[in-house]
């Protein structure tokens, strides 16, 4: 497919969406939810990169990013514990 036909494709969706709108719950559910993944991920690193010093590691996966992302500040501490005791 051309990339003409695309851009054409793409121009006339976000011309539908903005005229009907889009359904502001869901968007707005799915928004929160990553912006508090990409937060949890940016808290992990800044752990891993100071809890260096100290011999904290806490990988960064999926798990790991839900946990603290969800849980915030509570949810890191867990993870340490977790890391730290358990395994």
């Amino acid at each position: 497919m051309e990339p003409i036909w695309m851009i054409s494709a793409f121009a006339v969706l976000i011309v539908l969406l903005l005229v009907l709108g889009a359904p502001l719950k869901p968007v707005k559910f799915v928004g929160q939810g990553i912006v508090k993944l990409l937060i949890g991920a940016l808290l992990l690193f800044f752990l891993n990169a100071l809890g260096n010093q100290y011999g904290i590691h806490v990988p960064i996966n999926l798990a790991t990013v839900t946990v603290s992302g969800f849980l915030g500040v509570p949810g890191m501490c867990a993870l340490v514990a977790i890391q730290s005791y358990v395994i």
